[in-house]
């Protein structure tokens, strides 16, 4: 800033004026009176004397000027610098004026503002940083809204909802390091309407892209105005189907245990009235409430055994398994079977190494039993039932052992060949089924084992050719 368009400037200049006006109105006045008054000798010294009176007024206005430009200017433009350091953010800028004037008074007072607004702007920082720490560390996605529907913050999980709902394309706002977006997802819309109106917490389930949501809106409010609404949305999608999937359980265990326990209460009380009419038929009724007794105990031994593996507590019992022997042993245990029902059933053997280093041999034997109880139950007379054992190479070189069971029976509809390893799922519709009745969870039984072993199942069915089961063991 120019010297003279400061406070001090003007007033150096205006006293000058000032003194300048006042020698020349002496000037133009004395100056003759004096002539005229005093004689030529006496004139001159009196002249003299003015003008070195004129000159000390100039200089003790300069003087003047230069002392208020200490004082005052010099002091005030370092006020002004130390305001537009802090403008600028340096909230550390402090002045260093030593005085016990109203200027010294000042520089405290700014100094002492200085401090306090520091430690507001940190603490309003550390807030800040807090808010955002948790808002990161949530894994419930956190939008907010302003009154026009527009996102003014959300955090990460936030954001991804929002690219995954509409597509949004997120621009980075440098100067507040948020994230904005133009307009909300269409499911929140009604929602945000609603909250708006009523000027209240509202809830609701979402159903987007196969997915289930659980909403919670709260409006803003700032003195008693509405600023806008922030959403909390967790993804209740896998609660939603384990909820389904407790209930179907429940109902398909119901289910189950209803058939076997009514049959054994119709029967014994036959027994209890006396509708036996001779020893035979009291055995025949007998004989199917023993039946009926084991398929319910056979349903529940299966269920705790799915339970026990679904909830990760299955124990294998790791040692050397020969898997050509246990294929032999297994085809053994159901040739009988499988020749009163004129059913061929045939091992192969593709590999001469077939043992498996670390396997439970039991548990494969329950694999392989299930898959062979299945297989026999659903095919006619007249068909034939393969075991094909095989060493075959995974990917990195490692070894492994796949197992295929095939049966010549009517096959499973390609609508329902993803559903054959849950619980209670029978495609019964689709095939022709024995006397024997399954207990439902012997696939889902079959599968577990299969992955505890680090291995996978897969099943091929074309209807009215077959079916066949194939998992691969390691090594």
């Amino acid at each position: 800033m120019k010297f003279w368009r400061t406070l001090v400037g003007k007033l150096w200049i205006t006293i000058t004026l000032l003194v300048a006006c006042v020698l020349l109105t002496l000037g133009l006045f004395l100056l003759p009176y004096i002539d005229t008054v005093f004689n030529s000798s006496n004139s001159g010294d009196i002249k003299r004397l003015f003008t070195y009176v004129s000159i000390i007024g100039f200089a003790m206005t300069t003087f003047f000027g230069l002392f208020l430009l200490t004082k005052i200017t010099q002091p005030m433009q370092k006020l002004i610098e130390a305001a537009n350091a802090i403008r600028r953010g340096r909230y550390d800028t402090r002045l260093k004026l030593v005085t016990s004037d109203e200027i010294g008074e000042l520089a405290n007072t700014f100094n002492h503002m200085a401090a306090e607004l520091e430690t507001t702007i940190r603490s309003l920082n550390h807030e800040k940083e807090h808010l955002s720490s948790v808002l990161r560390s949530m894994s419930d996605a956190v939008i907010t809204f302003d009154n026009n529907g527009d996102v003014i913050l959300a955090n990460p999980p936030g954001r991804q909802v929002m690219e995954n709902w509409q597509g949004l394309k997120w621009d980075k706002d440098l100067e507040g390091g948020g994230w904005a977006a133009e307009v909300m997802p269409e499911p929140l819309i009604a929602l945000f309407n609603k909250t708006m109106r009523e000027g209240r917490d509202q809830m609701a389930d979402l159903h987007v892209k196969q997915g289930v949501w659980e909403a919670h809106m709260a409006p803003l409010y700032s003195d008693d105005i509405k600023r806008g609404a922030v959403a909390v949305l967790r993804d209740i999608t896998e609660q939603v189907k384990l909820e389904k999937m407790r209930t179907d359980f429940i109902a398909n265990v119901s289910h189950e245990i209803r058939t076997p326990l009514s049959m054994m209460q119709g029967y014994s009380e036959a027994l209890l009235d006396g509708m036996a009419a001779s020893p035979e038929e009291s055995r025949e009724l007998i004989q199917v409430i023993h039946e009926e007794s084991l398929r319910m105990g056979r349903l529940v031994k299966d269920l705790l055994d799915l339970t026990r593996m679904e909830a990760g507590h299955a124990e294998l019992d790791l040692q050397k398994v020969d898997a050509g022997e246990l294929c032999e042993r297994v085809t053994r245990k159901f040739a009988v079977r499988a020749k009163e029902q004129d059913i061929e059933l045939t091992l192969y053997k593709r590999s001469q190494n077939l043992l498996l280093n670390a396997a439970d041999e039991d548990k494969l034997e329950q694999v392989l039993t299930n898959l062979l109880d299945n297989a026999i139950r659903h095919t006619p007379s007249g068909k034939g039932i393969s075991i094909t054992l095989e060493r075959i190479s995974l990917t990195g070189s490692a070894a492994a052992i796949q197992f295929e069971v095939s049966d010549q029976g009517v096959g499973i509809p390609s609508a329902d060949v993803p559903f054959v390893f849950d619980r209670f799922y029978k495609a019964d519709k689709a095939r022709v089924r024995g006397e024997t009745v399954g207990t439902g969870i012997g696939l889902a039984i079959v599968k577990n084992i299969v992955e505890a072993h680090k291995g996978q199942i897969t099943v091929d069915s074309v209807v009215g050719e077959g079916t066949r089961f194939t998992f691969v063991i390691p090594d």
